[in-house]
C-alpha cells in the first residue's frame, strides 16, 4: 500500500515504566525482548519514518506526564499504556486527562475504553443491538457463587476486566458447579476483581482488525490454530500460551488468514463494524470472535489498543491485507490527529 505519509511530528511515546526498551536489542533473546517488543517496534519504526520520538515510562505519576508535555509540546501522544497505577480500568482516565490538556493521542477514547473493558457491560450493549454474544453471569468478590439456572455448562471463567488472558488456563473451562466455584474463588484471590463465567462455544477462534474513527477499515480475518492440542482440551488462548514460546511450539500454535466463504467474510466484516460503533470505539481495535460449529459468529471480547508489535496478530493481519507496518502506524497517527473529543 503506497500512500503519502505524514510529515515528521514530535511524538511522545507513552508506555509503562517497566517496558521502556533499550536503545539496541543486540545480543538479546526473543524471550528477553518479548515483554517490551511492541514498545521497541513502535518507537524505532516511527523514528525510521522521520518522526522525533520521545519515550516516557509512566506508572502512577501524572505530574511526570504533565511536565513532559509542557516541556516537549508534542504534536501527538502515541499511547501504549494498558493500565495506570496498576489498575486496568484507569487507562480510560489517562486519556481523559490528555483530552483535558487538549493533547491529541492515538488509540481509543475514554468512553470506548470504559465500555470495552467491562466484559459484561459490553455484552449487554451488543445484545441490545442484536449482536450474538455468549450468555454469561458475573460473580463479585466476597459473594457466594450462585449460577443462574438458565446458564448451562460448559462455561469459561475469566476476569471481568483484566486483559491479556490473565488467569486463563485449560481449567478455566468448567462443567459443574463445584469446579465453577473453585475457579471463581481462584480468580478472586489472584486478581481481587470480579469474575465472569460465559457460555463456552466450541468452534474456531477468529480475530478481526479494525482501524478508524468514523470511517472504518477492516482487514483480513485471522484465525488461531493449534495443531497439537491434546485430545479433549479446549482451544482457548491461555495465559501460558500467550507468554511461553516453548508452550506455543509444544501445541503447534499458528495464526493465519481464516478460510471463510465470501458470505461468512461479509457477515464478519458487517458485524465488526456494528460492534466497533456500538461500543464507541475509535483509533484501532482487535475483535475476538468464536465461530460455532453451526457457523454462527459470537463476539467474545473487544480489545481497543491491542498489541502493535511487528509480526503479532494485529499487524500481521493488516500486512496480509496489503498495508505494511509503517503505513499502519501512519494510519493510527492520522486517526489520533483527526479525533475530536466531545465538547
Amino acid at each position: 500500500m503506497n500512500v503519502r505519509r505524514l510529515k515528521p511530528r514530535r511524538i511522545l511515546a507513552l508506555m509503562h515504566e517497566a517496558l521502556v526498551p533499550p536503545e539496541t536489542i543486540k545480543g538479546l533473546t526473543d524471550e528477553q525482548i518479548h515483554p517490551w517488543k511492541m514498545e521497541y517496534d513502535v518507537k524505532t519504526t516511527l523514528e525510521q519514518m522521520g518522526h522525533d520520538v520521545h519515550p516516557v515510562g509512566l506508572y502512577g505519576d501524572l505530574d511526570l506526564l504533565r511536565e513532559t508535555i509542557g516541556r516537549m509540546q508534542p504534536d501527538i501522544v502515541f499511547n501504549m499504556l494498558e493500565e495506570f497505577d496498576g489498575q486496568p480500568l484507569f487507562d480510560q482516565h489517562l486519556v481523559s486527562y490528555l483530552e483535558l490538556l487538549k493533547v491529541p493521542y492515538t488509540g481509543c477514547n475514554p468512553r470506548g475504553l470504559t465500555l470495552a473493558h467491562d466484559k459484561a457491560l459490553s455484552k449487554q450493549i451488543l445484545a441490545h443491538h442484536g449482536i450474538p454474544v455468549p450468555d454469561f453471569a458475573v460473580f463479585p468478590v466476597g459473594r457466594k457463587v450462585r449460577r443462574p439456572v438458565a446458564l448451562p455448562f460448559p462455561l469459561l471463567v475469566k476476569s471481568l476486566i483484566d486483559e491479556g488472558s490473565v488467569g486463563i488456563s485449560r481449567a478455566s473451562v468448567v462443567s459443574n458447579d463445584a469446579a465453577l466455584a473453585k475457579r471463581v474463588d481462584m480468580l478472586h484471590r489472584k486478581t481481587g476483581r470480579p469474575a465472569i463465567a460465559e457460555q463456552y462455544i466450541a468452534g474456531r477462534e477468529l480475530y478481526m482488525s479494525v482501524v478508524g474513527n468514523d470511517r472504518l477499515k477492516t482487514f483480513e480475518p485471522w484465525e488461531m490454530v493449534m495443531t497439537n492440542l491434546p485430545e479433549g482440551a479446549p482451544n482457548i488462548a491461555t495465559s501460558k500460551l500467550k507468554w511461553s514460546y516453548a508452550h506455543q511450539e509444544e501445541i503447534g500454535l499458528t495464526t493465519e488468514p481464516a478460510k471463510l466463504t465470501p458470505t461468512q467474510a461479509r457477515r464478519l466484516v458487517r458485524l465488526s463494524k456494528q460492534i466497533y460503533q456500538a461500543l464507541s470505539l475509535t483509533g484501532y481495535a482487535r475483535l475476538d470472535f468464536r465461530m460455532s460449529e453451526a457457523g454462527e459468529f459470537y463476539l467474545l471480547e473487544a480489545n481497543p489498543n491491542p498489541c502493535l508489535a511487528f509480526g503479532e496478530d494485529f499487524a500481521e493481519a493488516v500486512e496480509t491485507a496489503g498495508t505494511d507496518y509503517e503505513t499502519l502506524l501512519d494510519l493510527i497517527l492520522r486517526n489520533g490527529l483527526a479525533y475530536k473529543a466531545a465538547d
